[in-house]
Formats: C-alpha cells, structure tokens, sequence
C-alpha cells in the first residue's frame, strides 16, 4: 500500500492494488448483471471474455473474478465447450423463487419490523418508499423495476443479520430479473402494498407486516406465473 501527505500534513493511506482491483470486479458484476436483466445479453447466449473486456474497457483479471459471482447468483452458467452463458431461467425456478420468499423474506419482514419496534431508523427504508413510489409515474419499467428492487432489499438491510443478508443476496438478484420480466404488470397495485407493508415495518408491528409480507410475495405469484408463461419453458 502507498501513502501520500495531506494539505494538513497527515499521512495518507492510497488503496491497495488488491482492493482496487475488488472494487472494480464489483462493479463488472453489477454492470453485467444489468445487462443481463435489461436483456442486452439474451438467455442463452453466450459471454466471450475478450468481447465483454473490451466491451466494458477493463481487463480480463477484474472480469474472471466478476464471472463466479454471476454464476453464484444463477445468472450465468460456464461450460468446459462453450465458456459463460446466460442462464434458461425457467417457470419452475420462478416457482421455487416465489416459495424460498415465503419463507425468508417474511421473516426478513418480521425482523425489519422487530428492529423499528426496538427504535432502529427507519429513514433509509422510508426513503426507498418514496423513490418506489415516484418511480410509478415514470411509466418506465426499468426504473420501476430497479426501484422496486431495492425496496425490498432495503428491507432485508433494515432486518440487520448478516446471515440473512448473505442468504438473500441471489435471491433478491433473481427477484430484479423477474421484476424487469413483468414490468407491464399494474405498478400501482404493487406501489400501493409496498406503502402497506413499510408503514406495518415502520410502526414496527411485525405480525401485521409479516403477514402482509406473506400476501404481497403470494399476491404476486399467479400474475407473475401467467405473464412468463408465453416466454419461459417450464423447466
């Protein structure tokens, strides 16, 4: 690691080669990510390192070390013959997603609200509500896809448990892809059970929004089932 002198005279630390180099693999990893969801990369096709180097300006270190994380949150999947590929998300994943929710995104719920209860800020989540909700006026899916995402992910940062967070990560990724895949669907029915459930979690009553949780996830299920059935095959 370097260091430099401030205008103060302090010493100053410069990021590691190593950190930096992290750093920009995150940042691979969410840029792909988005590409994949918004359908810029199509299921099924197929992510040529050197293309995807150059297409994103960076190396091929960062981009090999954004590739597994992809992998780990079932976007893509590598083969000895064909390299990294874009996953066949199929109705019976989308099934098993909406079941996994059930079960861990309504406790996440319960403990968001447990947490407010307790007098832990809410601001941040209050915040995510109101950008969710502007977001339904844009009329533009993708805005309304991402907004809504990260909604619910801020829910699951408000629960604080780390084990938790790390469980939802590749599922909360999957819910964007999923999301952006039924965008045309009535935000504002969606807007108006979010408004719901994050005044249950901010008036910390936690059996009310977990059990509004519940419904929401559940609510969402035969909707969404119907609108990827003309896209996906069934496993």
């Amino acid at each position: 690691m370097s260091n430099s002198t401030t205008s103060s005279g302090e010493i100053a630390s410069s990021p590691s080669p190593l950190s930096v180099e992290h750093s920009l693999s995150s940042r691979i990893y969410h840029d792909l990510r988005q590409r994949i969801i918004v359908g810029e990369f199509p299921i099924g096709s197929r992510l040529r390192e050197r293309e995807l180097a150059e297409t994103l300006g960076v190396s091929r270190v960062p981009l090999r070390e954004a590739l597994p994380q992809l992998e780990a949150d079932g976007f893509i999947h590598t083969t000895l013959r064909r390299g990294a590929v874009v996953t066949q998300i199929t109705l019976r994943d989308v099934e098993e997603l909406f079941d996994v929710r059930l079960g861990v995104e309504v406790y996440a719920t319960r403990r968001a609200a447990q947490q407010a209860a307790s007098g832990v800020s809410t601001l941040a989540l209050e915040t995510a509500l109101e950008t969710a909700a502007a977001a339904v006026d844009t009329d533009d899916p993708d805005i309304i896809s991402e907004a809504n995402a990260d909604l619910h992910e801020q829910i699951v940062a408000l629960a604080d448990n780390t084990l938790l967070t790390t469980m939802m990560r590749p599922v909360s990724a999957r819910d964007r892809w999923i999301f952006r895949m039924t965008a045309d669907r009535d935000a504002h029915v969606a807007c108006w059970e979010h408004t719901e459930l994050c005044t249950a979690i901010m008036d910390g009553k936690a059996d009310m929004a977990a059990a509004l949780a519940y419904s929401h996830i559940e609510r969402g299920r035969t909707p969404t089932m119907k609108a990827l059935s003309a896209i996906l095959p069934a496993q």
